[in-house]
């Protein structure tokens, strides 16, 4: 992720996984307003600090990059090379996608410096579907550091960090910092649904065993869309609030979100979690999910509800084409019947920066309506098109490559259809 997608999202990727973070998310506001002012090399020197005073590796090179992008901004190579150095050799950080799509380092992309550093990161995925890797070593260190908790409750925060956060793949710590967030918060919810994760145990330690279902799906995916990349399959153990995401580091899965089974003791589980934790049986197809969003960075940014619709209903439908089901199971049984007045309400918002009401909204889901309901309308949208198609691999790749959501609505004839 390059300068362009930067604005909102910076404090939130950069989050430390210590306690004092004043300091870091000063530095980071205050480079944020610089660089709104085109004021490119204050912004540089105030996330270069910011970098040094960030305990956290992964959030440091991130902020080491966004340093290096703004001094590139600045036309200043030599302070722009240095960070890079820091956070490619030193730190790890290795988003090719980020460094080959910021516009401010163009300029610098002739010179030796430049190969060398990128010839210095090795990438995470592979282009053979069949060489995939599989890591649970986060859940492992999870379940280590649950058993100290429990002999020593009082502590638990402490633990957790030391031994499961801190001592974690570079993958939990993007998932931390996306999606826990809050150590505190995190024993809070683990104390609060001590029956259900006691419950999912032996579950959450055999998903590395599905690897070849993994690798059927990587595998049909190959044959749809030749310039597939296939990254690592990371499991890590969450707070019950994201299933999957995807990182520089490969596809990250909530494994405590898809262990559901006769099994599971759902006591302590809200409304929202009985009905959005998955089947541990459907977790090939919340991989497949994922693994689709990671071949979705040549499509256009765009704020707008069809847009974000359109990322996700894609990831359902070819996710459904190479894995058999969607993730999302549960929105076509409720859409049944329901088609129509669906769409209608969608499309009063679907220009607007709206995704909020139709995506990662289990706020405003009720008995009588679930959340999420924009995967759905995504997902028909991306099945009409498919359908309509003669040739079904450029068709996947126009998916893939969307430049303007409007124009590929209207190539369905979606609209038609559903009036």
């Amino acid at each position: 992720m390059g300068l362009k997608m930067l604005f909102g999202l910076i404090l939130k990727i950069t989050y430390s996984v210590t306690f004092s973070q004043t300091a870091v998310d000063s530095l980071l506001k205050l480079g944020n307003s610089f660089y709104k002012k085109n004021d490119f090399v204050k912004a540089a020197q105030t996330w270069e600090k910011a970098a040094q005073l960030t305990e956290n590796k992964l959030a440091r090179n991130t902020n080491y990059s966004y340093a290096a992008f703004a001094y590139a901004s600045a036309k200043d190579s030599s302070n722009s090379f240095k960070c890079l150095d820091i956070a490619i050799t030193q730190l790890g950080f290795n988003d090719l996608p980020a460094l080959n799509n910021e516009d401010a380092l163009l300029f610098m992309k002739e010179s030796s410096r430049w190969k060398n550093l990128i010839n210095a990161i090795k990438p995470v995925y592979t282009t053979n579907p069949k060489a995939i890797k599989v890591i649970d070593k986060d859940v492992l260190n999870f379940w280590n550091a649950y058993d100290l908790v429990q002999a020593n409750p009082t502590m638990a925060q402490k633990i957790y960090m030391e031994n499961y956060i801190n001592n974690g793949t570079m993958a939990l710590q993007f998932y931390y910092l996306n999606k826990i967030d809050n150590i505190k918060n995190f024993v809070y919810i683990h104390n609060l649904k001590k029956k259900y994760y006691n419950s999912i145990r032996a579950n959450t330690l055999k998903a590395a065993k599905l690897k070849p279902t993994f690798q059927k799906s990587f595998i049909n995916l190959k044959n749809l869309y030749p310039e597939a990349i296939f990254p690592p399959i990371y499991f890590v153990v969450g707070k019950l609030n994201s299933a999957g995401t995807i990182s520089s580091e490969g596809l990250i899965l909530g494994i405590d979100q898809a262990c559901m089974s006769p099994l599971a003791d759902t006591t302590e589980l809200n409304a929202w979690e009985k009905k959005n934790i998955s089947s541990f049986k459907n977790l090939p197809y919340t991989v497949a999910h994922e693994l689709i969003h990671y071949e979705q960075n040549g499509m256009a940014s765009d704020t707008t509800l069809l847009a974000a619709a359109l990322k996700e209903g894609m990831a359902d439908f070819i996710g459904e084409l190479i894995s058999g089901k969607t993730a999302n199971e549960r929105l076509k049984i409720f859409a049944k019947g329901k088609e129509k007045q669906i769409w209608t309400d969608f499309t009063k918002e679907m220009y607007l920066d709206r995704a909020y009401n139709w995506i990662a909204n289990s706020d405003q889901e009720t008995a009588d309506k679930p959340a999420d309901l924009g995967y759905w309308v995504g997902y028909q949208i991306c099945k009409a098109y498919y359908e309509q198609a003669s040739d079904k691999k450029k068709a996947i790749y126009e998916m893939l490559h969307i430049q303007d959501y409007k124009k590929f609505l209207e190539q369905t004839k979606l609209d038609k259809k559903l009036k």
